[in-house]
């Protein structure tokens, strides 16, 4: 178009635009490309499902069919968040995408079959681990991010009791639970002796301060590994498996313990177990691990209650369902 050419200097002519306009209209349109088909749910390939969890899934299954993700509204702030978080140990994947919340002000428990990575999660929580992928946020603050003095700090918030109680043999029970006040504050021995004569009057180891662990029962072990757990007026108290090795009625007794300190102290418990009767008489919150990833996980009379398949059989514990000895 000769007419509509611009040469330097020369302002554009309205009707040149208008020519121009005229001819990319009748441009003939670009071939229609088919329309993409509707994009479908993310699927589990196998070559992204790591070895060692392909071998817990029975022939042609889909190793994450019941994991729902479903999370149902717990009510409450979230003390401790993991995100999407993946943790291996050589070739063996213990944690494949973590996500889970567990709220302020409640007891919650984290379930599953035994070797899910229940333990790896709460050395995750106060920084003995670090995931190779994703975070953990501690009263939203990231714990891989945290410098040493920060750690150093964020670990005062946490009681923990070990799965035996993890006592110093070579100390009695009220030096055991005076431990941590001698080693992290500047208390003077009046008031350690206050604290810890308070904390184990609650768990009824009052009379039992002398006492060496050797002198003492599963129960008491337990009890005494709590009172340490409580002198620093945690934010957080874990507990991992704290019904390992009782028998069912010292199991009963330290559920009660532990809802009734709960009850009195406030704060976000988390308690690692496999034990169902525990999570019925415990838990608010319940989540189930299984597989590195949360197959679901809410307050616990509405877990109870799911339709989902693995949730029943697991809560239930009954033989017939997606997992088996697999």
């Amino acid at each position: 178009m000769e007419g509509s050419t611009q040469g330097p200097g020369r302002p554009l002519d309205p009707r040149d635009w208008e020519s121009t306009r005229g001819q990319e209209q009748q441009q003939p349109p670009p071939p229609t490309q088919q329309s993409p088909p509707p994009q479908q749910p993310p699927q589990h390939h196998a070559e992204e499902v790591p070895e060692n969890i392909k071998d817990q899934t029975r022939e042609g299954e889909d190793p994450y069919q019941w994991h729902s993700g479903r999370t149902r509204e717990h009510g409450a702030t979230d003390a401790v968040e993991f995100i999407d978080v993946k943790k291996s140990f050589g070739r063996n994947t213990i944690l494949n995408g973590l996500n889970l919340g567990l709220p302020d002000g409640q007891i919650s428990m984290i379930l599953g079959p035994s070797g899910t990575g229940k333990s790896v999660c709460i050395k995750h929580m106060v920084g003995l681990l670090y995931p190779d992928e994703g975070d953990v946020l501690v009263h939203g603050e990231s714990v891989p991010d945290m410098a040493d003095d920060e750690l150093f700090e964020m670990r005062k918030k946490f009681g923990v009791l070990f799965q035996d109680g993890a006592l110093f043999g070579s100390m009695n029970v009220f030096d055991n639970t005076a431990f941590p006040l001698r080693q992290h504050t500047d208390k003077g021995e009046e008031e350690i002796s206050e604290i810890v004569m308070r904390r184990l009057k609650e768990v009824g180891l009052g009379g039992a301060i002398d006492k060496m662990p050797n002198e003492l029962s599963g129960g008491m072990r337990k009890r005494a590994g709590f009172a340490r757990a409580l002198v620093l007026d945690p934010d957080i108290v874990l507990f991992d498996e704290p019904d390992s090795g009782l028998d069912p009625v010292r199991t009963a007794l330290l559920c009660e313990l532990i809802m009734e300190v709960h009850e009195e102290n406030g704060g976000a418990y988390c308690v690692i177990t496999h034990d169902i009767m525990s999570a019925r008489r415990v838990a608010d919150y319940i989540a189930i691990l299984w597989k590195g990833r949360i197959v679901e996980s809410g307050p616990a009379s509405e877990l109870f209650n799911s339709d989902n398949q693995f949730v029943r059989q697991f809560l239930s514990g009954e033989a017939q369902g997606p997992l088996g000895m697999e």
